[in-house]
């Protein structure tokens, strides 16, 4: 007789505390509403301030390009440097090591935004990427149209050689070159209030 009523109360209790049938009060869920649209607010303003202080950075580099190539514009190398007898260098792919530790004196257009972020271990990082991507897509887009901030590799090492390309025209002028990057700040200035607004 104590199983039957074990079983039976049992079986009650599994049938009142069903999830579904289970009764919220009222408060309870709007709270829980509030607080998940609050933290829902909260990650979405996050992800805002992060974009923007990645777009302040890639200003600041592209400016710090500009800056660099306007004192020593390079076409067919990466860098510029003088050794110690005051000789200037040209630095390319095959002698990188030729410039080691010494202070950077000029620059190509993909070289100075590299130098600006870091130097070339900093290549492909994302502020330089960015700042890379900003610069190709001035140069190549409306400066107004949105884009892909994040291109597939394959896509960004053609946007590279592109700029590479570009920079080495041999009828290229330091003027455009500086007007270039003067315009990239300007597209990450306006890509900036689009955020904001």
């Amino acid at each position: 007789m104590c199983l039957v009523g074990i079983t039976a109360t049992l079986f009650d209790v599994n049938m009142t505390t069903a999830p579904s049938q289970q009764a919220h009060p009222a408060g309870s869920l709007s709270r829980w509403r509030e607080r998940r649209r609050e933290r829902l607010r909260l990650a979405r303003q996050d992800r805002l301030a992060a974009q923007l202080a990645e777009l302040h950075h890639i200003q600041t580099l592209i400016a710090d390009a500009r800056t660099l190539v306007a004192s020593g514009w390079v076409q067919d190398g990466w860098f510029a440097y003088r050794d110690e007898r005051g000789q200037q260098h040209i630095v390319r792919g095959m002698n990188l090591h030729g410039m080691a530790d010494r202070p950077v004196t000029g620059a190509c257009l993909v070289g100075a935004i590299a130098h600006a972020g870091g130097g070339l271990a900093a290549l492909r990082t994302a502020p330089v990427q960015g700042a890379l991507d900003v610069t190709w897509r001035t140069l190549y887009r409306d400066q107004h149209e949105p884009g892909h901030w994040c291109p597939v590799p394959t896509v960004r090492t053609n946007h590279v050689r592109d700029l590479t390309r570009w920079n080495d025209d041999p009828g290229r002028l330091l003027d455009e070159v500086t007007a270039l990057l003067h315009t990239a700040e300007q597209t990450a200035a306006a890509e900036i209030a689009r955020l904001r607004a």
